[in-house]
């Protein structure tokens, strides 16, 4: 019996990640990379390729101190197999989901005792719209995010270990060791604050437990930081050595920087990440306020608690820094999404013992936010061919307004993304009472099919206002010799579409130069209709195209 039942689970891990496969790969390189984030890592993996300097990051060419190499690598790597390209850029993302997916179906079965909760919580992960849609993306979170958990999993091993909770195979030192390295992958993918959030967690977890067994907290911490550090050393060590302290010394600085200070205009409001969470992790994030409820249930049933402490610290330790941090971006908080999706799995486990564990005016609550959400997206298609009735909202912003002279051929009947979601929380709120597993289910998976849908239907038209304009001109200029510079701007997508090269010219990189100076290429220069009076008084340059709020001007070889 316990054979056939491990069988048929394993079938459900299968048809799980073969679902994900078919919704994260097909279409994913259909549409152009977006500035910054995107384009930025994209480049950067681009120009490895191009000087054949897999070692430090680079943009234009010059060395690039914000990130360390590691998820740039796996871009590189795939770009080496199939090419510069968008579905190049964003497939180690795809693969990343399906290794998330996979590890968190195993982590909830071993970690809860319960196998519905590794099928909910990886159901949950994919059927959520900002988790979904990262891995889709060619940014760098995801891998972060991953590796970051899993530092956080094995110190959670580790404990779990020492106290004789569960069956682990390896010595709480090694799964300790296991934490600091996982960490470590981590700071090579993003920075520094794959260790600080970690350590922030498991310092909560001791709060909570008034620092007993201080020593076990101590050694602990120190296997884990130099293990980490001896992870990182294995990229810092080689550039300290070869290139001195540069790097470090204004990586750090940026990072502090990024702390203290709203970075490049990302700003926001002091609430902004909880409104990302809430409305952009649906559904899961509201199953999960009643999965949080339930956390001292799941201390009493399962003996491996320390990991529920630890998903609950994780969850309110990235908000809250997050929130203290002054720079405001979607996915800072993308950390969040393994709590949120975790406790809303254990709630619907919940569900299938009793129906009534959810109360209903929760569910009239995710019923009405999913009407509105898919009202939303329903009526897009309408409001991009009635453009009028929203100009008078940017009446102050010419540069939108010129974006939204784009004319995307919007269709009525694709509006279909905004009513399936309508049609997938009605037949859950009205299935739910009777058919529990079909009915959550069905949730996860059509609002999986609703991100697919919605990203397969409107993300070339939504990029037509934005920066596809910009783009076209970029493409058509790879072949000839030529500069091309930004102004008063800032934007990677002339380097990665222009397929920019490295210049034998020194002053190729002043942007002074290129507007004022002898230069020896043609040189084109583009800037937003806000900025046109840079430009358009240099005595020699030509305006030669204007489009969606984007305006090009050519200054001739001298």
């Amino acid at each position: 019996m316990r054979v056939e039942m491990e069988t048929n689970y394993g079938k459900t891990y299968w048809w799980i990640l073969g679902v994900a496969a078919l919704f994260f790969i097909p279409f994913t390189g259909n549409a152009h990379l977006f500035d910054w984030d995107e384009i930025n890592f994209a480049e950067c993996a681009r120009e490895m390729l191009v000087s054949g300097d897999y070692f430090r990051p680079q943009i234009n060419f010059h060395p690039f101190w914000e990130k360390p190499p590691l998820f740039f690598w796996l871009q590189a790597g795939s770009m080496k197999i199939f090419g510069v390209n968008e579905l190049a850029a964003r497939l180690p993302n795809t693969l990343v989901g399906l290794l998330t997916l996979w590890t968190i179906m195993r982590v909830g079965d071993k970690m809860t005792g319960t196998r519905l909760a590794g099928k909910y919580w990886a159901l949950a992960f994919l059927g959520s719209i900002l988790p979904h849609l990262y891995f889709r993306s060619g940014i760098i979170d995801p891998l972060f995010n991953y590796f970051m958990f899993l530092g956080i999993l094995y110190y959670g091993y580790a404990f779990a270990k020492y106290h004789g909770h569960g069956t682990f195979r390896y010595t709480s030192n090694t799964y300790a060791a296991l934490a600091g390295f996982f960490i470590g992958l981590g700071i090579l993918t993003k920075g520094p604050v794959a260790y600080l959030i970690p350590v922030l967690v498991i310092g909560i977890e001791w709060i909570i437990r008034r620092f007993s067994n201080t020593k076990l907290l101590l050694r602990h911490l120190s296997i884990l930081t130099l293990t980490a550090l001896l992870t990182t050393m294995l990229w810092f060590g080689p550039d300290i050595i070869l290139h001195g302290t540069w790097f470090v010394k204004t990586f750090i600085e940026y990072q502090i920087r990024l702390f203290s200070t709203p970075d490049a205009g990302h700003g926001g409001f002091f609430g902004y990440h909880f409104f990302v969470l809430l409305l952009g992790v649906f559904p899961a994030s509201f199953l999960a306020i009643r999965g949080l409820i339930y956390r001292k249930e799941i201390r009493k049933k399962n003996k491996t608690l320390i990991f529920n402490r630890l998903m609950s610290a994780t969850f309110w330790v990235v908000l809250i820094l997050f929130t203290i941090i002054r720079t405001k971006i979607v996915h800072y908080s993308s950390m969040a999404y393994f709590p949120l999706t975790y406790y809303a799995g254990f709630a619907v486990a919940k569900v299938f013992k009793n129906p009534k564990e959810i109360p209903d005016s929760l569910k009239k609550v995710m019923l009405f936010v999913g009407v509105a959400i898919g009202l939303l997206f329903a009526l897009v298609p309408y409001i991009g061919r009635h453009i009028d009735l929203i100009k008078p909202l940017f009446e102050r912003d010419l540069f939108a307004q010129a974006n939204l002279e784009a004319h995307p051929n919007w269709q009525l009947w694709q509006g279909i993304t905004g009513i399936w979601l309508i049609i997938t929380v009605v037949w859950w709120y009205l299935t739910q009472k009777k058919k529990v597993q079909i009915a959550y289910t069905g949730l996860f998976l059509g609002t999986a099919f609703f991100v697919w849908l919605t990203l397969s239907l409107y993300i070339n038209k939504i990029e037509a206002y934005t920066q596809n304009a910009a783009i076209t001109f970029y493409e058509s200029k790879q072949n000839e010799d030529c500069y091309i510079q930004p102004v008063g701007y800032k934007s990677y997508a002339h380097l990665f579409y222009g397929r920019v090269l490295p210049h034998s010219n020194p002053k190729a990189y002043d942007q002074n130069w290129l507007m004022h100076g002898a230069v020896d290429k043609t040189t084109y220069l583009i800037c937003k209709i806000t900025a046109i009076d840079l430009v358009q008084g240099l005595p020699d340059a030509k305006e030669i195209y204007r489009k969606n709020g984007f305006v090009v001007f050519v200054r001739p070889k001298s």
